[in-house]
């Protein structure tokens, strides 16, 4: 289960809490001391959330820096129509930015079955241009659009239709050099020579069960991999990815529509059943030559990561167990692909955490690794034969990201939390080991996007009190320009509401075993110490996600809405939830359900000490592992929870995809009383009232059915509840109408429960 609508409330899985465990902490965050922002105050309506301009104003995505380092290109939606984008540009030199390509002068049209889930998988929404790369000459960009590629001239604005042959084009990429492009059709890859226009399938064999070059089902949703090909750095190869679904289950699915019912027909490989069968192999770019790399004997695998050595004459993947506690970093020669080299070994008893922080140096016979080994992700220099020559990253915080590897100065850039737990931040430390210094300084979040081959980059920035920013940057630190301000100045769509615009206090309570649970208060529009509110706890608790952020998010809208209603809105990060270490982490492992209610009651327990809130009237809501943790909470403590907003919950783990859910539950067949004890459905009888549960009748995530089966339990045991079900919605619940009627019953359904 991706994380990446995670902002509302997803799933949740804390740890046990005592209710006399509780402390509190004021906030060291600068950011959110103000009590109100400078705008005028006119009420925010449910319709304006998600209209056209966006709040946010103007919020590139598609950040990317020129190989030549000259241009910064973004993808802009327009004023019109925030989720239609064109590409612009800004002059590094001069500042001045303009449009660059019209997405009007493409071909724009309907998507495949198969790019449409694969970009649901993305979180990729909109229309127009959605994705660009450029060529290693920075003259040319390539664009997929609907399945054709374009091919666009930046110094004399020609746009040029690929010959790519009959059939629907996706995963399409140019060549390290700039001289193929790659993509693939028909199960099949294939390479264009953009000088000769000559088109050759790599491979011939795709089509039914047999996918060449794609990524399987559990590797775009829980892998974070997209891609089943790599192309070597010299262009004389791609290693590619072979796998066979006939032995996963084929389920016809329901996707239900407003005007009629679509029979889906998807291999699904659910928890305890088959996985696809997967081969890994190198075809050379001039004569289609195969080889084929020995993977082992044990077949029930999984391969989520493939990486090719600077001299393109090596070849890295990682192998990784089915019960996810053992991966392996392999290391394989393009002359003896039957013998594979173990460079790193890690183990768990509970489960590893995948990341894609491998970095091959070309300057020493060495690469750059992450790893949970000592408790918290960190990196670590080792040599080509496997020995650790030095841990760079240390303590009791984990680094989120490699960005940037500068062996010319000798620089690692990487962004973690060492400064706070619930801001991102950007860090450099030296690649011969030493002192981490700190580059960026703004309170909130950064994600910054570097150039290839220079340390200057793009920052995209926010905070609870500013929408994302985007500005260029320096070695070290130091902002050149501005891409994107986004002032909220009297011009901006937010300046109207933001006078009104809530900050929330953070703080902590301890668990039981003594660790330390974020969270965030969010008080009332003209809150007064001498009344009592009500309470929205807004949760999604589930792994690898966090809500208690210093962070803009859409998400928040409604919680704005809620607030100037009269709601508290409260969120805590329980145990399991991400960027804590394993010891937090794995809390959850084989028994989901639990430890996280108990870690939000104990955030209850403390919220009842405050004289300002009614502590009866308490709901809870969430999104997908939110909507699941609503439910546990709801009918394991009704004492706790008044009511619960239950959107798209996974309610039996059996209905869920293996690589997720065996990762935290382990198989069935080895976990069978876990599963049970962390379904939903044996908790039914607990529920006493106050539940309206929502989902998109259209989801390939968390299918429709784990709220059927919830529909139904409820009805026989005679139970009165609340259902709203979206003909044609995905999972993440995407467009304006559906999301301007979806909040406007929530907030209907929360008025009439808890006031």
């Amino acid at each position: 289960m991706t994380t990446k609508w995670m902002t509302t409330a997803l799933m949740v899985v804390p740890m046990l809490l005592s209710n006399t465990a509780c402390s509190t902490m004021k906030s060291t965050t600068n950011a959110v001391k103000e009590s109100s922002l400078k705008g005028g105050v006119t009420p925010l309506s449910i319709e304006r959330l998600y209209a056209s301009p966006a709040l946010a104003g103007t919020s590139p995505r598609g950040l990317k820096l020129s190989p030549d380092g000259k241009r910064v290109t973004y993808l802009a939606g327009r004023k019109d129509d925030q989720y239609f984008y064109d590409l612009w540009q800004m002059d590094v030199a001069s500042g001045k930015q303009s449009i660059l390509l019209d997405a009007d002068k493409l071909t724009i049209g309907e998507l495949s079955d198969e790019e449409k889930a694969r970009r649901e998988r993305q979180r990729i929404y909109g229309q127009g241009i959605m994705e660009y790369f450029w060529s290693d000459d920075s003259q040319a960009l390539l664009i997929p659009a609907s399945g054709v590629l374009y091919y666009f001239s930046v110094n004399d604005g020609t746009v040029k239709l690929l010959p790519t042959g009959e059939g629907f084009v996706t995963d399409a990429r140019l060549s390290p050099k700039g001289n193929y492009v790659s993509f693939v059709r028909d199960q099949n890859l294939f390479v264009l020579d953009l000088k000769t226009e000559n088109l050759t399938p790599m491979t011939t064999d795709g089509g039914g069960a047999i996918k060449n070059a794609m990524a399987e089902f559990v590797a775009q949703e829980e892998m974070d991999r997209m891609t089943g090909y790599w192309w070597s750095p010299d262009e004389s190869a791609i290693a590619y990815t072979r796998i066979d679904e006939s032995g996963v289950e084929l389920v016809t699915r329901n996707e239900i529509y407003a005007d009629g019912i679509k029979l889906t027909e998807q291999r699904y490989p659910y928890a305890g059943k088959n996985n696809v069968t997967i081969k890994l192999a190198v075809v050379t770019i001039l004569d289609q030559k195969k080889s084929w790399i020995e993977l082992g004997k044990e077949q029930d695998i999984y391969i989520p990561r493939v990486n090719w050595l600077p001299d393109s004459k090596r070849l890295s993947y990682q192998w990784q167990s089915r019960d996810q506690q053992t991966l392996d970093l392999r290391l394989v020669s393009l002359t003896q692909t039957d013998k594979s080299k173990t460079l790193v070994e890690e183990r768990s008893d509970a489960w590893i955490n995948l990341n894609s922080d491998l970095y091959f140096l070309k300057q020493q016979e060495s690469f750059i690794w992450a790893s949970e080994r000592d408790g918290f992700n960190h990196l670590y220099l080792i040599g080509l034969d496997g020995k650790v020559k030095k841990q760079l990253t240390s303590g009791n915080w984990v680094v989120d990201e490699v960005e940037l590897v500068d062996e010319k100065t000798g620089w690692i850039y990487f962004t973690g939390r060492k400064t706070l737990v619930t801001e991102k931040h950007l860090y450099r430390v030296p690649l011969a080991g030493g002192e981490i210094e700190s580059i960026s300084h703004r309170a909130g979040m950064h994600s910054p996007v570097f150039a290839e081959n220079e340390a200057v980059y793009l920052d995209y920035f926010s905070s609870l009190s500013q929408p994302p920013q985007i500005s260029l940057h320096g070695d070290q630190g130091q902002r050149l320009a501005w891409v994107e301000e986004n002032k909220v100045d009297k011009s901006h769509p937010l300046y109207p509401f933001f006078g009104q615009w809530q900050l929330p206090e953070f703080g902590q309570v301890n668990a039981e075993d003594g660790q330390a649970l974020q969270y965030r208060l969010f008080k009332p529009t003209n809150f007064s110490a001498d009344k009592q509110y009500p309470v929205v706890v807004r949760v999604y608790g589930g792994p690898h996600a966090q809500l208690v952020v210093n962070s803009w998010s859409e998400h928040d809208y409604f919680t704005q809405y809620l607030l100037q209603q009269g709601f508290i809105v409260f969120q805590l990060d329980n145990r399991g939830s991400a960027h804590r270490g394993t010891q937090f982490e794995h809390v959850i492992y084989q028994h989901l359900g639990e430890a996280e209610v108990n870690d939000q009651k104990a955030g209850v327990d403390y919220l009842r000490t405050l004289l300002f809130v009614d502590g009866d009237n308490i709901a809870l809501y969430g999104h997908s592992y939110g909507g699941y943790m609503a439910l546990m909470g709801l009918f394991k403590a009704p004492d706790y929870f008044k009511a619960a907003i239950s959107g798209a919950p996974v309610t039996d783990w059996a209905l869920y995809d293996t690589h997720y859910t065996e990762r935290y539950l382990g198989h069935p067949q080895k976990n069978t009383e876990g599963y049970e004890a962390s379904s939903v459905l044996p908790y039914v009888k607990g529920y006493q009232s106050g539940l309206l549960m929502y989902h998109g009748m259209a989801d390939d995530n968390v299918l429709f059915e784990n709220s059927t089966k919830v529909y139904k339990a409820l009805q026989d045991e005679g139970k009165l509840f609340q259902m709203i079900d979206y003909p044609g919605s995905k999972h993440s619940m995407r467009g304006e109408k559906v999301r301007t009627h979806l909040y406007r019953s929530l907030a209907d359904f929360l008025e009439r429960e808890l006031k």
